[in-house]
């Protein structure tokens, strides 16, 4: 009780200072930002498998705002789909394009009168004629209620507009702490302030096993009255009196840390503003500004489209996870406060580090402090790097350690991150080989195999784990990302040892099938069954199959050639990939989708393969290949992704090649060319400067590069260094139909 009435008293002050800090960004001058949300259809990817969240926000804001539906299961992960029939609320987080749900807390739901208290009592039924989603912007009718309802976002807060149609003294604003998105309510409170505020908090258990949030709500008018069992019930109610036609806006402020946190949230970043479509406006233009960082010119309209909302679905993750204070909840469940940086969380790193991460690199140089300051802090925090990071908890899915490759990679660019190198080598050798650089007497953590990793080279798969030939892989270009960075920092046994393991590879290689199979701890393949198909997926394989898995490694790709038997049985393979069967057995997982032959772009593992051409000698079907993704996977319709968004990574494969470039290997900085459709985009650089590509002759057609051009000098080899793009300049690209 101590607690509580401390809490009032902090709030109560906090209610009582002056607002004067707050400043919405709609005060900033933005009249030279380019409207770009005009190209963005968030409805794309809210369809088939796409998972992507609808509602509102703003770039990597903590708050994602909008609707939660009714219906549950796999294509609900972020709360809603396309197909979905009822709404039971708004809730103010929600994750988007993951394969796993949670998240969905604090919903609100507008009514009238008495109504069943649960999901089904809840429902709205809603048609998508009468809803509409911009960047930063959300509103549907209530059919059941005929309550128009608005929602916009700040960083950490949410403002709701509720439309009542007729009068009433019941009117009412539900606040549900017990519907979200998978996961099981633990703990809540909710309790008022005083007639227009409430402060509560929300605890539950799902993906994130332990996640805590806390809340402050503020609403326009005073409430009649305050209907709920106690403090600690999960449900209030919010009764207004309204005439017809009247609204009830609603600011909901969000904190990792605590109520009066979520409190100094809210007033500096609404404080007393009530002007909905001064918050919407700045919501946009916050859009607007990260947008702008490629600005591009299309052949089409359909692929201008794909192509911003591609930056705009890129844009949602990673979300911030602490207050304006600099205040957040750590790993240790503990509050560190006042951080000199955003701390970041919704790590989904073994999809992300493929491509979102590398163009993280070159469009948001400017974000890799908050990056890699957030992965220190977690390893000191945890004991080892993230790995798939949820609000203060990690999930440890999908498998790896992607951290490391995303870390390695920013040091390696010479990114300006504010970390010790070397203490990020120690984070690298501590998460990967945690029995020989980590701390024995603290270690807490799950080994992950990465214990037969050190002794074996390999995880057997008459082991400790399953899917081993996926971890295996994983930990090998993740070991030659390490090697990397001890070789520039001057650790040659490091490096040395971390190159070896990054090579054995090789060992998983069964020339007899020619695909990359799973060894017991003697070191022989498990025994080949009579009818075996590469095709097929086993518990050997993550969301994949021997067929995606062998080409697997991207730190090596000559190395790989030569154990195929060198550039031509190496193309001939993979023009097997896309011409193979594409049978995947009865029971594959539904995340290898997105097929031609056996290629799945529904599912990370193949994203670098189509480049893999460029290393032996056969750039055009690299453009070839490319295109065909770009036109047939990837189109402006909610169905218009093949697989789930993986929280940016699909739209960023979308991006850069579009730009016509992709990093193949993990970390370092060389990307691969194929074949750009953009006519001409500029990608601003720090330094005022501007790397520009622009397309020659290019048509539905003409797919194929002449030849390419960087500042005037024509490029003997179809790849261009980081350190290139960021000197600025011009890559024209010169195409044919031949």
């Amino acid at each position: 009780m101590k607690k509580v009435i401390l809490s009032l008293l902090l709030l109560g002050t906090m209610q009582a200072q002056a607002q004067s800090e707050a400043t919405p960004e709609s005060a900033q001058d933005t009249s030279e930002i380019e409207n770009l949300t005009k190209y963005v259809n968030p409805m794309i990817g809210t369809g088939d498998h796409g998972h992507v969240f609808l509602g509102a926000s703003v770039p990597f804001g903590m708050v994602n705002a909008g609707p939660t539906q009714y219906e549950r299961g796999w294509d609900w992960c972020s709360g809603y789909h396309y197909d979905g029939k009822k709404i039971i609320g708004f809730g103010q987080m929600h994750l988007s394009g993951t394969g796993c749900g949670d998240l969905g807390d604090i919903g609100l739901m507008p009514a009238y009168g008495d109504i069943e208290l649960s999901r089904e009592g809840l429902c709205s039924s809603y048609s998508h004629d009468k809803e509409t989603c911009v960047p930063g912007y959300y509103r549907v009718l209530l059919e059941r209620f005929g309550i128009w309802s608005e929602v916009t976002a700040t960083k950490r807060c949410a403002m709701y507009r509720f439309v009542f149609p007729k009068g009433s003294n019941n009117a009412r604003i539900i606040i549900d702490l017990e519907n979200t998105v998978g996961d099981d309510t633990r703990e809540t409170r909710v309790m008022p302030l005083d007639d227009f505020t409430l402060v509560g908090y929300r605890r539950s258990q799902g993906w994130a096993s332990n996640q805590i949030v806390y809340f402050c709500v503020k609403f326009s008018k005073p409430m009649h009255n305050w209907l709920s069992d106690n403090i600690n019930a999960p449900y209030g109610q919010a009764t207004f009196e309204v005439g017809p036609g009247d609204d009830v806006q609603v600011k909901v402020a969000l904190s990792p840390t605590s109520e009066v946190n979520a409190m100094q949230n809210m007033n500096m970043e609404l404080g007393e503003i009530w002007d909905f479509k001064a918050v919407a406006y700045a919501a946009s233009q916050a859009w607007n500004a990260q947008l702008g960082r490629v600005k591009a010119t299309f052949r089409t309209e359909r692929e201008r489209t794909i192509f911003y909302t591609a930056m705009y679905h890129f844009m949602v993750a990673p979300q911030v996870w602490s207050d304006v204070t600099g205040d957040y909840m750590g790993c240790d469940f503990k509050v560190h406060q006042g951080a000199d940086y955003e701390t970041l969380t919704t790590w989904s790193l073994w999809d992300t580090y493929r491509a979102a991460h590398p163009l993280a690199t070159l469009i948001l140089p400017d974000r890799m402090r908050d990056y890699a300051k957030t992965m220190m802090a977690i390893y000191n925090e945890w004991g080892e790097l993230p790995v798939w990071h949820l609000v203060s908890n990690d999930t440890y899915c999908m498998v790896g350690e992607p951290a490391v490759q995303v870390l390695a990679d920013m040091i390696l660019k010479d990114m300006e991150t504010g970390i010790d190198p070397e203490m990020a080598l120690q984070a690298i050798k501590a998460s990967l080989l945690p029995t020989e650089f980590g701390d024995r007497k603290t270690r807490r953590l799950p080994l992950r195999g990465k214990d037969e990793l050190a002794e074996l080279g390999y995880l057997a798969y008459d082991g400790s784990e399953g899917q081993v030939v996926a971890k295996s892989l994983e930990y090998y270009l993740a070991c030659w990302a390490a090697a990397q960075l001890a070789g520039r920092l001057g650790h040659e046994q490091d490096s040395i040892r971390f190159y070896d393991l990054s090579m054995n590879y090789k060992k998983l290689y069964d020339a007899r099938v020619k695909v990359m199979r799973a060894l017991d701890t003697k070191g022989q393949f498990r025994p080949l069954p009579e009818n075996f198909n590469p095709g097929h997926q086993t518990g050997d394989y993550t969301e994949g199959n021997p067929w995606q898995y062998s080409f697997l490694v991207p730190h090596d790709v000559k190395g790989l050639v030569q154990l195929m038997g060198g550039d031509k049985a190496f193309e001939a393979r993979l023009d097997s990939l896309f011409t193979a069967d594409s049978d995947l057995g009865e029971h594959a997982n539904p995340d290898i989708s997105g097929l031609i032959g056996q290629y799945a772009h529904g599912n990370e593992p193949s994203h670098h393969v189509l480049y893999m051409y460029n290393y032996v000698n056969q750039p055009r079907k690299t453009q070839k290949m490319v295109r065909q993704v770009m036109d047939e996977l990837y189109t402006d319709q909610p169905a218009g992704l093949c697989g789930n968004e993986d929280v940016g990574q699909m739209s960023a494969w979308y991006i850069m090649s579009a730009l016509g470039l992709y990093q193949v290997e993990p970390c370092g900085g060389i990307y691969q060319l194929g074949s750009p459709i953009v006519e001409e985009a500029s990608i601003a650089l720090p330094g005022d400067k501007t790397f520009t590509i622009r397309t020659h002759g290019g048509s539905a057609k003409a797919i194929y590069v002449k030849k390419y051009v960087l500042n005037g000098k024509q490029l003997k080899e179809p790849h261009i260094t980081h350190k290139q793009i960021m000197e600025g300049g011009t890559l024209d690209v010169y195409m044919t139909e031949k």
